[in-house]
C-alpha cells in the first residue's frame, strides 16, 4: 500500500491529508494559532474543585480551563508533586533520581482530598478543547518517539506487546536496559524492530534532552505556563504513521514546512529523503491531489460507497448513530447475499469514517438484517480485520 502526505499551509491554519492508494484515509486540520495540542506539557494551576465530578477544572492558560479527573492523576502524581517542591525550595533542578515516589493515591479516592484551589500542577494535555469544553488533562508525563515513549519519574522498560517475536522483544528491552538514565520509563514501540542499537540510543538522548531542556523553565516559571509543546501535527503524524516502505511522496506547499519535514525525515529514515518535496504551482496542492473532491464527498451526512450503498451519518451529543442502506443495490438475485455484500463493503468504509472524522465514543450502526449466522459471523470478523 503507497501512501502519500499532503500538506497545505495557509495563512490561518494547516491541514493534512494521508493517502493510501490515493485514497483518502486521515484528514486533519490546526489552527496556527493553536492555543493547546495533545501532548503539551504546562505547569497549569487549580482553579476549582468540583466535588460532585471528582475532577478539578485548571488553568494551563489557553482561555479555557482544562479538565482533570481523580482518575488521570496517574502513578506517578506524588513523585510530580515532590519535583515541583523541591524545585520551589531549591529554585534548581533536582535529578529525578532523588525525587520521593510520594505516597500511591486510593483506586476510588476523592479529588478534594488530594488537590486544593491554586496549586501548581505539572499536566499534559490528552485531549485538545471542542466547542465550548476544555482539553483533557493528565499528570502522567510521556515524550513519544518514533521507536520508544519516555515517561520521568519512573525506572522500567516495557516492550509493546504487538511485538510478538520473544526473541526481538528480549533483545529491545535488554539493550534499552543497558543505556537508559536512571528516573524515567521506557515503553518500546513496534517501530524498534530491527533498530540498531546505534539508532535506538540516539532517539533516547533525544527525548531526555528534549526533557531536560523543557524542565529548565520551570525554577523560574509562573502557572499557568507552556513547559513542553508537542512538534507540529504533521511532524506527529510522520513520527506515528511513516514507513520508509510504504511511504511514496511528502509534498508540502510551505518552504518551511518543507525544511522541517526534510530534516526530520533525514534523522530517522536518511534514505528517504527524496520522497518530500516542495510543491510550487499555481493550482492548489489539494486540488493537485485530489483532496479538496474526497473531502467534499467523505464529510457529508450522506456517504456513497461500491455498488450504490451508502452510509447515513448523524452527530447527537451522546453519540453517533450510522444507518446503512442498500441504495439501488438490485443485482443480486437473492436478498440475503446482497444484504451480506452491503454490510461488508459498509464495514469497510465505516473504518475508513471512523479514522476520518476522528469519531470516537458511543457509535451506533444499523446494518441490514441478516438471518444466517455465518453471515453475521463473517461481517463480525469483517469489522474486527478493520
Amino acid at each position: 500500500m503507497d501512501s502519500q502526505l499532503i500538506i497545505d499551509v495557509r495563512p490561518k491554519e494547516v491541514a493534512m491529508a494521508l493517502l493510501e492508494d490515493r485514497k483518502l484515509v486521515e484528514f486533519q486540520r490546526e489552527k496556527s494559532n493553536s492555543s493547546c495540542a495533545v501532548g503539551d506539557i504546562y505547569l497549569g494551576k487549580v482553579r476549582k474543585i468540583m466535588p460532585g465530578l471528582n475532577a478539578a477544572f485548571v488553568d494551563i492558560g489557553s482561555g479555557q480551563d482544562a479538565f482533570l479527573h481523580y482518575y488521570d492523576l496517574g502513578m506517578e502524581f506524588g513523585a510530580t508533586e515532590n519535583y515541583l517542591k523541591m524545585i520551589a525550595q531549591g529554585r534548581n533542578l533536582p535529578p529525578l533520581t532523588k525525587v520521593a515516589p510520594g505516597v500511591s493515591l486510593p483506586r476510588e479516592g476523592k479529588i478534594e482530598n488530594v488537590l486544593s484551589a491554586g496549586q501548581t500542577l505539572l499536566v499534559q494535555v490528552t485531549k485538545e478543547p471542542i466547542s465550548t469544553k476544555g482539553a483533557r488533562l493528565s499528570t502522567t508525563l510521556s515524550l513519544a518517539g518514533r521507536s520508544m515513549v519516555l515517561f520521568p519519574f519512573g525506572n522500567k522498560v516495557s516492550v509493546s506487546k504487538k511485538i510478538s517475536s520473544k526473541e526481538e522483544s528480549k533483545r529491545l528491552k535488554s539493550l534499552i536496559q543497558s543505556i537508559k538514565p536512571e528516573g524515567f520509563t521506557v515503553v518500546i514501540r513496534t517501530s524498534a524492530i530491527g533498530k540498531k542499537a546505534l539508532e535506538l540510543h540516539a532517539e533516547l538522548n533525544r527525548l531526555v534532552n528534549r526533557w531536560n531542556d523543557s524542565v529548565k523553565k520551570l525554577p523560574r516559571a509562573k502557572a499557568p505556563a507552556l513547559i513542553c509543546a508537542e512538534p507540529n501535527r504533521a511532524l506527529s503524524l510522520l513520527r506515528d504513521t511513516f514507513s520508509a516502505a510504504t511511504y511514496t511522496e511528502i509534498a508540502i506547499n510551505d518552504k518551511d514546512m518543507y525544511g522541517a519535514i526534510k530534516d526530520y525525515i533525514s534523522t530517522i529514515a536518511p534514505d528517504s529523503t527524496d520522497i518530500v518535496s516542495y510543491y510550487d504551482n499555481s493550482k492548489p496542492i489539494f486540488d493537485h491531489y485530489d483532496v479538496t473532491r474526497q473531502v467534499k464527498s467523505l464529510f457529508g451526512r450522506t456517504v456513497t460507497y461500491k455498488g450504490g450503498a451508502y452510509l447515513i451519518i448523524e452527530k447527537t451529543e451522546a453519540m453517533h448513530v450510522v444507518d446503512v442502506n442498500s441504495g439501488n443495490r438490485t443485482k443480486e438475485k437473492a436478498q440475503e447475499q446482497n444484504a451480506l455484500d452491503t454490510n461488508l463493503g459498509a464495514a469497510d468504509e465505516l473504518a475508513r469514517q471512523l479514522r476520518l472524522r476522528d469519531m470516537g465514543g458511543i457509535i451506533v450502526v444499523d446494518f441490514i438484517d441478516m438471518n444466517l449466522a455465518e453471515d453475521r459471523q463473517m461481517l463480525y470478523e469483517r469489522m474486527c480485520k478493520n
